[in-house]
């Protein structure tokens, strides 16, 4: 059984493997939502050392949900509480796991 961690710091990559492994493998997700980082940019030099990054394409979990602006909800939302040292979102991943 495999259970994954997921916060507003899950952005790009990290969500579409997260989706990517609900999906195809029925993979809990657990913690709160996602960032929402749905594009692939690629950087570009412009003259005088500037640049630009363009969008070329979109991130798409498996079964096709673009995670743009929206992120990926939990199947287990569980906010962690910053003013203790506990880590309620790990507590509540590991017993998932039990």
């Amino acid at each position: 059984k495999v259970v994954v961690l997921v916060n507003e710091g899950s952005a790009s990559a990290s969500e579409i493997l997260a989706g990517a492994l609900r999906d195809n493998k029925g993979t809990q997700l657990v913690g709160s939502e996602t960032f929402g980082k749905g594009t692939i940019q690629e950087p570009e030099d412009i003259d005088n050392g500037a640049g630009l990054h363009i969008t070329i394409a979109k991130w798409l979990t498996p079964s096709g949900y673009w995670v743009n602006g929206e992120g990926l909800k939990p199947d287990v939302e569980i906010t962690d509480n910053t003013d203790t040292s506990e880590d309620e979102q790990l507590q509540a991943a590991i017993k998932l796991l039990e």
